[in-house]
């Protein structure tokens, strides 16, 4: 499994947020929803969106944006018009007097804002629940506001998000999930091919004819008694240059990056309700219940145990320090990616 593979089984959409809005100018929506990641894409009409830490982007039909969580943004037909809709946690939406809308402004299944007309903005938008340890590594490498444009060139799957979204069939919400996924793992894939936009240095990484090999064995097999030494044999190359190039390429060691990963993958692995510290330990590779419990403490904070009572809540951390707008080019060629089912 390559490494965008393994890391994109955890942000992946179980019953996310789909909704089709509707706004006749002027309109301004304010989001405060603290969700970990949004995507936005206009059906009709332009859109400003105005996030809190990055630079404004003009949203044009077909463009998709990506917002990384927490941080609220602003969607908006113009810059100057003022906020009319606040949309909160648990997707309540009020006034900014506090008047609560979000039953007065249904307008069907899945559809909200007001009654269509020819001069109307229509947005989809969906929002992704908590994602996993292992798929908040991935989100937390996002610049604020990602934002690939459309420029003429039409991605099927909004036109067909936008003809189920308002649909009630048997297995929506899973349809619906499906199609999130695919776009937003379309555009992930056309963002981390394009490493002058602030790619991570362990998915550039995987290029590498000595270092992506040796990537690829640790996210395979996180288990194994690993060496650099070890290691260095599997893929062909002295132990010395194995840790000099690795270390140059991803910025820490083999060993530490192991370290990390294990961490991570024990993250999720303790959330899940039947599985005990000791099959965690034995499946990221520590001797015990005791050395797993004591590494997870002195990385994130709190132990195993304290993490999953809190559902996996990450200890907060400082963004970094890069975030903030990239746009992307049109949808290149490619074959549609594929989501494996869990």
């Amino acid at each position: 499994m390559d490494v965008l593979a393994g890391l994109l089984q955890g942000p992946k959409a179980r019953g996310a947020f789909v909704l089709k809005s509707v706004f006749r100018p002027p309109w301004s929506l304010r989001v405060e929803d603290r969700a970990p990641v949004s995507l936005v894409t206009m059906v009709r009409g332009d859109a400003w969106v105005l996030p809190d830490r990055a630079t404004p982007v003009l949203l044009k039909p077909g463009d998709l944006a990506v917002l990384r969580g927490p941080d609220p943004y602003t969607v908006t037909d113009d810059q100057g018009t003022d906020v009319r809709v606040i949309v909160g946690p648990d997707q309540r939406c009020t006034t900014v007097d506090g008047i609560d809308l979000t039953d007065s402004m249904a307008q069907g299944v899945r559809t909200w804002g007001e009654p269509d007309a020819p001069d109307a903005a229509v947005m989809l938008s969906g929002t992704y629940q908590a994602p996993g340890a292992v798929g908040r590594r991935l989100l937390d490498a996002l610049p604020a506001l990602l934002v690939r444009t459309a420029a003429g060139t039409d991605d099927p799957l909004i036109p067909l998000l936008a003809q189920e979204i308002a649909r009630e069939e048997p297995g929506q919400e899973v349809v619906l999930d499906r199609l999130l996924d695919l776009l937003f793992v379309g555009l992930l894939r056309d963002w981390l091919r394009q490493p002058e936009h602030g790619v991570p240095a362990w998915y550039q990484a995987q290029s590498d004819p000595t270092v992506g090999p040796a990537l690829r064995l640790l996210h395979d097999d996180p288990a194994r008694p690993w060496t650099v030494a070890s290691l260095a044999r599997e893929v062909g190359a002295s132990r010395a240059a194995l840790a000099r190039r690795f270390s140059a390429v991803v910025g820490e060691p083999p060993m530490a990056y192991l370290a990390q990963w294990r961490l991570t993958l024990a993250a999720d692995l303790v959330c899940r309700p039947d599985t005990t510290l000791t099959e965690v330990a034995r499946q990221v590779g520590y001797g015990s219940a005791f050395a797993l419990s004591s590494a997870f403490k002195r990385v994130r904070g709190v132990s195993p145990q304290e993490y999953r009572a809190n559902g996996g809540e990450p200890v907060p951390a400082a963004r970094p320090a890069s975030a903030g707008t990239v746009v992307l080019g049109p949808p290149s060629a490619r074959p549609s990616p594929c989501i494996r089912a869990q």
